[in-house]
């Protein structure tokens, strides 16, 4: 095409606006960057940004929140500290923060009482706490407990042999118990011989019992239940005899013998050796339950049945699958369901959720057939620690924060076999500079034969 002062002219004019266009373009996503926000976050189990269970624990924060976290003056940790705080600035506006230099803000450490590098201060409420460590369990959890107006007393019945709250051997219930307190609960244990049963109480747990009660014990747990008390049975397959009236009263049967799995497909996937520690994987339809995405188990577990009449609304929470039975012939690996012995075949009740209105209060129980699956030993299996904590909130009537848990960050780490070891440092090797040098050879040839 010929170039003439008009089309030249015409060129000009188009780069011109053209130019302008793209200046105007940068100037309005500027704008928009400015005015709008978007972030997503890509990783597994989005581990960067806040969990489901902290953002519904913070839209139940009527009051502002402040956090001070005081750190060494290392840009790197200074950032992590930084972008934690903003993810919960995002979903509470009405939340601000600073992090400071103890050894600069002096007066600001000094009546924070700060001790060292790494604590904040978080105040809700005309409420403070001071956190250790700055992470989203930390910061939830003492957000959960400056949320609470009192902290909820649950105690623990021990002397019939139930689980020890102080014990850190495998059976006891010290970690479980250390859980609460950092959930905003007080636990403590109570001896029903000497110490005073009533509705201050805010849960009473009865984790095992291995010997009978007493009449006037028993007595004592029918006067608490009749006055709207709430309950946590946990109840292994032996000891169940003695509390023919309680059951009766909260219109529930424990079923004799011990609820077996011998689905060895199952098993072999769970790493699970006996056939008597029996993993859950459909639960009923409730709020303690509804969140939970993963296995619980529960070694040496009974179940139950709904009675016939009852006051009680009864709702099942965990449904063992159709390969389980209640075996009532005792430990063996080799076993097998026999209906003349009476055996029962599964599906069976392993958990029930109970509630009814009384003195003008809604009163809730739960019972469980097993109470292994909270010990120290089984407390980090599945799902079984979130059961236990959303039972206690759903007892404690925080059913908002029944959710609140941990959350995992499964593809950390890469695990490769040899195999897949030996095709990556193959192909990266060998293939790949191969590939390169033949398609330098092939681009030379080419350029040679014009």
């Amino acid at each position: 095409m010929r170039l003439t002062k008009q089309n030249r002219l015409l060129l000009r004019l188009q780069s011109a606006i053209f130019l302008v266009l793209f200046l105007c373009s940068i100037g309005v996503l500027a704008w928009l960057s400015h005015q709008y926000n978007f972030r997503s976050d890509w990783t597994s189990n989005q581990r960067n940004s806040l969990s489901s269970s902290s953002i519904k624990l913070l839209a139940t924060l009527k009051h502002p929140v402040v956090i001070r976290s005081y750190q060494a003056a290392d840009e790197g940790t200074i950032q992590a500290a930084t972008e934690i705080l903003q993810n919960y600035q995002r979903e509470k506006p009405d939340l601000s923060f600073s992090v400071l230099n103890p050894d600069l803000d002096i007066e600001m450490a000094k009546a924070d009482q700060i001790e060292r590098y790494g604590q904040s201060i978080i105040k809700y409420n005309n409420k403070k706490e001071t956190i250790d460590n700055l992470n989203e369990q930390s910061i939830s959890n003492a957000l959960l407990r400056l949320s609470r107006s009192t902290l909820p007393l649950l105690a623990f019945v021990n002397n019939h042999g139930e689980r020890d709250i102080h014990n850190k051997d495998n059976t006891g219930y010290l970690q479980f118990a250390e859980q609460l307190s950092k959930k905003g609960f007080k636990v403590k244990n109570i001896n029903l011989l000497s110490d005073t049963l009533n509705t201050n109480i805010n849960t009473l747990i009865i984790a095992g019992s291995e010997k009978a009660w007493l009449e006037g014990e028993l007595n004592k747990l029918t006067e608490y239940l009749q006055q709207g008390g709430n309950l946590l049975w946990l109840q292994d397959p032996a000891g169940a005899e003695s509390f023919q009236a309680i059951q009766a009263l909260l219109g529930i049967e424990f079923l004799t013998g011990m609820v077996v799995d011998n689905d060895t497909n199952l098993r072999k996937t769970l790493g699970i050796q006996h056939p008597a520690v029996v993993p859950i994987i459909q639960y009923g339809d409730h709020d303690i339950t509804r969140q939970i995405r993963y296995n619980t188990l529960y070694p040496i577990a009974s179940a139950m049945r709904i009675a016939d009449e009852s006051t009680w609304q009864h709702t099942p929470l965990l449904i063992s699958l159709a390969s389980s039975w209640i075996d009532t012939n005792g430990f063996s690996l080799q076993l097998n369901f026999n209906a003349d012995d009476g055996d029962q075949q599964g599906p069976l009740f392993l958990g029930m959720a109970l509630e009814r209105d009384i003195n003008n209060k809604s009163q809730r129980v739960v019972i469980i057939g097993d109470s292994d699956f909270l010990a120290n030993n089984y407390i980090g299996a599945g799902a079984n620690l979130l059961l236990g904590l959303n039972t206690m909130n759903w007892l404690s009537e925080d059913d908002e924060l029944i959710d609140i848990a941990n959350k995992s960050a499964p593809d950390i780490k890469l695990q490769l076999d040899d195999t897949a070891l030996l095709v990556i440092s193959f192909g990266f090797l060998i293939i790949l500079p191969l590939l390169f040098l033949l398609s330098g050879l092939f681009i030379w040839r080419q350029r040679k034969n014009r």
